[in-house]
């Protein structure tokens, strides 16, 4: 387990706070400002960073995000880069414990072990992989934890409760709590459901749990930080990069995450 990311969430538990979990595509809108984009997120109140690994079939993703996929994979970014964007964030002074989300087949075809290996020495912090079953992911959840890399189960408003036994079991650092049925960028996050779906869940576990999907804006942020620990924002980090002028993308996000975490 990433001892950043056990670090940061004990921190928010004593300042009774929930945290701030951005979401940028590694390579959105160009490379070059992948790192900067990184380092303004923080700088406007990021607990933790989410790096999406682009990918051509982003099947749990919504319009917004398959786009930024779609640039990122013309442009040729690969897995390999994303490691490239957090060592070269870490050598700039980022603080915040980062995770690769993303799906298994750039895994697969890099290899497991080396996945780890690069992963490790770049500054990650572990993987959110969602097409990657708890019970096929032995192998690589072996090699995370060989190399301290936290592996991050999705938990849905369908998932049964034998089932989230299974991925809490998985789990090391947190639950990612998708709160709705269907992709990214929905908008249409049901917060009265919500703390019926967390209270489920706590019954199996005892993981801080951070919420996804649908989250977009500071009111859904303020809400569902007095009921989980954490909150996640994906579309609207895109979409707040594509509200801003070029050479002011950067600047764009910071003024962004500022806004919604109330930093």
């Amino acid at each position: 387990m990433s001892q950043r990311l056990r670090d940061r969430f004990e921190q928010g538990r004593r300042e009774k706070r929930a945290l701030f979990i951005p979401y940028v595509t590694g390579g959105y809108p160009t490379a070059a400002e992948t790192v900067d984009i990184m380092l303004q997120m923080e700088a406007g109140g990021a607990d933790v960073i989410e790096i999406g690994v682009p990918f051509s079939d982003p099947l749990a993703d919504g319009a917004t995000i398959q786009h930024a996929n779609q640039v990122a994979v013309e442009q040729g970014v690969t897995l390999h880069d994303c490691f490239g964007f957090v060592g070269e964030a870490r050598a700039r002074g980022l603080q915040a414990p980062v995770l690769l989300m993303g799906y298994y087949n750039p895994i697969l075809a890099l290899g497991e072990a080396r996945c780890a290996i690069e992963a490790a020495a770049a500054g990650v912090d572990g993987f959110i992989v969602v097409d990657l079953p708890a019970e096929e992911a032995a192998s690589f959840l072996a090699v995370c934890r060989q190399y301290d890399l936290s592996f991050v189960p999705l938990v849905a408003p369908t998932t049964a409760d034998a089932r989230i036994d299974q991925l809490a079991a998985v789990a090391d650092a947190f639950l990612y709590i998708v709160s709705v049925t269907g992709t990214t960028g929905t908008n249409n996050m049901d917060v009265d459901q919500l703390p019926e779906l967390l209270a489920r869940v706590r019954r199996h576990s005892n993981l801080p749990l951070a919420v996804g999907f649908g989250i977009s804006k500071r009111e859904h942020v303020v809400a569902v930080g007095r009921i989980a620990d954490a909150a996640i924002i994906g579309s609207a980090i895109i979409s707040a990069i594509d509200a801003a002028a070029p050479g002011m993308r950067a600047q764009g996000v910071r003024e962004f995450v500022e806004d919604v975490s109330g930093h």
